[in-house]
């Protein structure tokens, strides 16, 4: 039987990549095809808030519907290897840390806030890169009706820009009907 891969995204995906800690309550699990609703009730079951899991360790698991995070139409993922007995059912991917600055645009909470700086300070964060990947989240909007609020998404990543990576805000190209 082929693992079953959970595709992690924000704050833990971060933790999970480099030396970044802080407090976090649940792990932000991305809704895919393979995650069936059954998979996914038994996953929360096992892993939700108020589990045995979530008591011990102190975060439990949460699902993200796959059409709510600002993404790329084909985020970057990266593999991790679980070790142990209990996790051979497992695959673990990671969503990519540029991709998760992106996807933090959206919500710009506090949290995200600490999130993207200290990516920032640990040079993950490369400003060419964080434009090719935004660009391609604003191309996955822009033809729906999401797309009304990506001038807040750009004026976002330019408070990143400006505040946080000190660089020059480029110009974002949004669709005429935006």
């Amino acid at each position: 039987m082929r693992p079953l891969p959970l595709r992690l995204i924000g704050s833990a995906a971060l933790m999970l990549q480099t030396s970044y800690e802080r407090g976090t309550n649940d792990g932000d699990v991305l809704e895919t095809f393979e995650l069936t609703s059954v998979i996914q009730e038994r996953l929360i079951a096992l892993g939700g808030a108020g589990t045995a899991l979530h008591t011990r360790h102190r975060v439990y698991l949460q699902i993200v519907p796959s059409a709510i995070p600002f993404l790329p139409q084909r985020p970057t993922w990266h593999r991790v290897e679980l070790v142990g007995p209990s996790l051979q059912h497992l695959e673990l991917h990671l969503l990519d840390i540029v991709d998760v600055v992106v996807s933090k645009l959206k919500r710009m909470n506090a949290h995200d806030v600490s999130d993207i700086e200290a990516m920032a300070e640990r040079g993950k964060v490369p400003h060419a890169l964080l434009i090719e990947r935004f660009q391609g989240a604003v191309d996955m909007f822009a033809y729906d009706a999401r797309a009304a609020d990506l001038p807040r998404y750009v004026g976002n990543l330019h408070r990143v820009e400006r505040d946080i990576l000190d660089v020059p805000e480029p110009t974002i190209e949004l669709p005429a009907w935006v």
